[in-house]
């Protein structure tokens, strides 16, 4: 082993450490059920904006999003600038009723809100959307696996299988005891890194390449449709539907239930309006950087026809080696392992919640001690990451492919009904129930078709035919039952004097 690849090595030996011990300082902390899926709800602002938008990211950001970048140019903007209105308008006007509620209600899970939300004792609706939860994050959590694969590939020359695997044991480490707390305030680090690295990298491979002055020549000379909004990179227009389907993306932030578990973790109501701004400056300071490391990325390989990249996904990394002294890009190609690491912590985690609180509880054992619960959480944890693992063993999968799917699924079957059930106060369990069975449904069957009307991004109909069944379903009935309508004017007094 060279230099170079010691001084790498013993970077990331030190960021696993750290994490580490920072998972095993939340464990002394992590009592009860409580704890273990929401942390006690004692997020302040920085943990709570930074753990949402890390968990949100994932390593789509540094692989997925600019290896778009790398391959259609300013193509990309539409996704950034959808995803980046998505999260502004979650936090506005979800978060802090969905605080407010899921305390008005004593919910953990997402699968639990909806159930106490509509007084469904059935414990059908509860389990229906932690059967869903389950489905969409084994394929959400394979995209985090498939980025730590292609990770430890390119850095260590593993094995693509072996490099999975060290990944998955990696996440699954510190998850397994910390819990939530592990997860939140892991992500705070990793935020913080993410950004860092997503800000310098392209700096300074912009300036290593002649700066902003010849970038716009030069990557006229390569392709000048790279720099259009409207084109794709053949020239021809982008359609309705290629557009629809890049900004629709913003809709799934309503129905993800891992960045939604932050919104009930916050301290308190007042917390959040702080949040929401960091969250924001976040996410543009991070999309901007990715989006400017596809395209440096490839000016970069352009003007250095040696280099050969045959996954554009790769290109962040690429750019890494080629700049940085080996310790500094120890510490960057870490901040790929952070992306990876807090979003697929935080599936995991979520997964865990649906089959201990939402299926174990409710089905198998109903009288489990909360003891009994975290721990089933924690074996939980491992099936779901094995289970995840076997379909990233793939090396020719695609990251953003997958989180694509993945996000769809949960905008769809998730996202009307949570925000209908916190502004609507006639929508009945029945309508819920609608809801979520149709907006997962239509995305497994419309992800099958193609051609014409069926190019467009699943989440657009999944998302319309779940608020159509929901409202449909909910006014044939004979409205909320005396308690639920109770309960939502309980909500509204809390909205307004809860801190």
């Amino acid at each position: 082993m060279d230099t170079s690849s010691i001084a790498i090595t013993g970077t990331f030996v030190v960021y696993l450490v750290l994490m580490l011990a920072i998972g095993l300082y939340a464990y002394q902390r992590t009592k009860s059920s409580s704890d273990y899926f929401l942390g006690g709800r004692s997020l302040g602002p920085w943990p709570s904006a930074l753990s949402a938008g890390a968990s949100d990211m994932s390593g789509w950001l540094l692989l997925g999003l600019p290896g778009y970048a790398y391959a259609s140019g300013f193509e990309a903007t539409w996704l950034a600038g959808g995803l980046l209105f998505g999260s502004w308008l979650n936090w506005l006007i979800a978060a802090k009723r969905l605080r407010t509620y899921s305390i008005t209600t004593d919910s953990l899970t997402l699968p639990q809100f909806f159930a106490r939300r509509f007084n469904d004792n059935s414990s059908m609706l509860q389990s229906i959307s932690a059967f869903f939860i389950l489905l969409f994050f084994l394929f959400y959590t394979s995209a985090g696996l498939v980025a730590g694969g292609k990770l430890f590939e390119t850095v260590f020359g593993l094995d693509y299988r072996y490099a999975v695997v060290i990944g998955t044991a990696c996440v699954v480490s510190y998850t397994l005891f910390g819990g939530f707390l592990a997860v939140a305030w892991t992500d705070l680090v990793q935020g913080l890194l993410m950004s860092a690295a997503l800000i310098a990298v392209p700096l300074v491979a912009l300036d290593g390449e002649g700066g902003i002055s010849t970038f716009q020549a030069q990557m006229t000379d390569i392709n000048p449709e790279l720099l259009t909004f409207w084109n794709s990179i053949d020239g021809k227009p982008l359609g309705a539907i290629a557009i629809i389907s890049l900004v629709a993306w913003g809709l799934g932030y309503f129905g993800q239930p891992h960045i939604l578990a932050r919104f009930k973790a916050t301290r308190s109501n007042k917390d959040i309006k702080t949040a929401r701004r960091i969250a924001l400056v976040w996410t543009a300071l991070s999309m901007c950087g990715a989006l400017l490391a596809g395209m440096v990325g490839l000016l970069y390989v352009q003007n250095n026809p040696g280099i050969a990249l045959d996954d554009g996904e790769k290109v962040f990394m690429l750019l890494v080696n080629a700049m940085f002294h080996p310790v500094v890009a120890g510490i960057l190609l870490a901040a790929i392992l952070a992306a990876i690491m807090s979003t697929a912590d935080s599936q995991l985690l979520v997964s865990s919640s649906a089959f201990s609180e939402d299926l174990y509880k409710q089905i198998i054992n109903k009288d489990a001690t909360s003891k009994q619960v975290v721990m089933m959480g924690r074996v939980g944890v491992i099936v779901i990451s094995l289970i995840a693992l076997s379909l990233a063993m793939n090396p020719d999968s695609s990251v953003l492919g997958l989180v694509s799917y993945a996000w769809a699924g949960f905008g769809a079957a998730f996202g009307p009904a949570l925000l209908i059930s916190l502004y609507w106060s006639k929508m009945t369990r029945y309508g819920a129930l609608a809801g979520i069975i149709v907006g997962g449904a239509t995305i497994v069957w419309w992800k099958q078709q193609t051609g014409g009307l069926f190019d467009v991004y699943e989440l657009v109909p999944g998302f319309i035919f779940s608020t159509i069944a929901i409202i449909v379903v909910s006014k044939l009935g004979d409205g909320p039952e005396e308690s639920v309508a109770q309960q939502h004017k309980t909500y509204l007094n809390q909205l307004e004097t809860l801190d």
